[in-house]
């Protein structure tokens, strides 16, 4: 009996000096980063980046620079229905954006044109409106900074400080791929009519100024990463992992304040992304013009779009419709398989 004595007196003297029990809630802040979203990804693609980005801490930050497989593989035919050519349009951020204006079944009218401000730091006054929410998130991520900061949370402070750096390098990184590329051989004042046929029997008609067309629909939003690129979001990648770490560190009040943060940052992108109705790149915008319109039959369409067009060999070329080859098999004495 007198050694269970001993080892109950060894094991109470032990919890007294031990130091504060571990808070399984102190977890959430690092969850909250590594959940898998796309919001960020989202806004990205449709937006492009901000200086404001690296302030706008949300979960699923290391995500961003996937913003060009939204797309998820789709490259859709295009038929230009002045020139009867028919390609694909190779922008990964512009098909996903084709994808979520689309409706199966229904035809979709876009119209592109040059943004009043092409400015690559000053939003216009139509963008600042429509992204209300991330200005919220934005205020949020500073306030909550500020709240750790006066709790004299050294943890809580460096995970913010990483977060704010992971950010940092990503909005570097994707600024470098970003630049413009090729888009093919410049046709000023001509204007263009594209008819886009989607997955999902959702189809898209998209017109305006061949050369802003050409900045949309051809080559790529991103570059391939360089040697450089590849090294610094590798290390971004390391330090969202390392900060869930930091973040079992931090004190009860801090971990609620970022977690809170996180929470709210989420749902303020997510909303702002829903409302999001244009695609901004290159000083060009992308919008939806009117309601989509429904067909009961693809062949409505295409005989639609024949007739407004004046050609059909864009037509035949996405086999949408198919030369009448009866009359001539008939007078040729062949077989009519019908």
């Amino acid at each position: 009996m007198k050694v269970f004595e001993s080892l109950y007196k060894l094991v109470s003297t032990a919890q007294v000096t031990s130091p504060s029990p571990f808070n399984p809630l102190s977890l959430l802040p690092g969850l909250f980063t590594l959940t898998p979203l796309t919001t960020i990804a989202q806004r990205t693609a449709q937006r492009g980046t901000s200086p404001l980005d690296p302030l706008v801490l949300a979960p699923s930050l290391h995500f961003q620079p996937t913003a060009n497989d939204l797309n998820k593989g789709e490259y859709p035919a295009c038929a230009a229905l002045t020139s009867g050519y028919v390609f694909r349009v190779e922008n990964p951020a512009t098909v996903y954006f084709l994808q979520r204006v689309g409706r199966t079944g229904c035809l979709t009218d876009l119209n592109v044109s040059a943004q009043a401000s092409p400015s690559r730091f000053l939003p216009t006054r139509d963008e600042a409106l429509a992204s209300l929410g991330y200005y919220a998130a934005f205020g949020c991520s500073v306030f909550a900074a500020q709240r750790v900061y006066a709790l004299g949370d050294i943890w809580g402070s460096f995970f913010i400080s990483n977060l704010v750096l992971i950010r940092l390098i990503n909005f570097l990184v994707l600024r470098h791929r970003s630049q413009p590329g090729w888009f093919g051989a410049p046709e000023p004042g001509v204007q263009g009519d594209l008819f886009i046929l989607l997955s999902q029997d959702r189809w898209v008609r998209v017109r305006g100024p061949v050369d802003d067309l050409k900045a949309l629909t051809s080559g790529t939003w991103l570059s391939e990463p360089t040697t450089l690129d590849t090294f610094f979001s590798a290390v971004a990648k390391l330090l969202v992992y390392a900060n869930v770490a930091v973040a079992g560190h931090a004190t009860d009040a801090g971990v609620y304040t970022i977690a809170s943060m996180l929470l709210v940052n989420a749902g303020l992108l997510a909303f702002d992304n829903l409302r999001i109705r244009k695609l901004n790149m290159y000083g060009r915008t992308m919008e939806a013009v009117g309601e989509p319109k429904r067909y009961f039959r693809r062949r409505d369409l295409a005989e639609q779009l024949i007739k407004e067009s004046g050609r059909d060999d864009w037509a035949v070329a996405m086999g949408l419709i198919v030369k009448d080859k009866a009359s001539t098999e008939k007078n040729e004495g062949g077989r009519v398989t019908m």
